[in-house]
């Protein structure tokens, strides 16, 4: 961390000196930077394993497999070809399951 040394110093002396007022409103002022969290707000926004989503639509495009990809036969990830660590038998594996 820069040090300026040109800025005037608080001596021992001015740090005692801080007011009762002055400790008080800062004391203050950390807690009031809390926040208040509505628990049925918090609730709503979960989702449980197993929740019935057949109401639900996505949106998303799915892209198929490309020329220069692969799928992991380990974690069954699509990678790109640079990401082939080996090929035995027949079964790709990325450099992260190789490792």
């Amino acid at each position: 961390m820069a040090t300026d040394y040109d800025s005037p110093r608080k001596t021992d002396d001015d740090l005692n000196e801080d007011s009762l007022q002055e400790l008080q409103a800062r004391r203050s002022d950390k807690s009031s930077g809390s926040i208040d969290i509505d628990e049925t707000d918090l609730a709503e926004s979960l989702e449980l394993p197993g929740a019935d989503l057949s109401n639900e639509e996505l949106s998303l495009r799915v892209i198929p497999r490309q020329a220069d990809e692969f799928t992991c036969s380990r974690c069954f990830l699509v990678h790109h070809r640079s990401q082939l660590a080996s090929e035995k038998n027949g079964q790709q594996i990325c450099r992260e399951c190789a490792a």
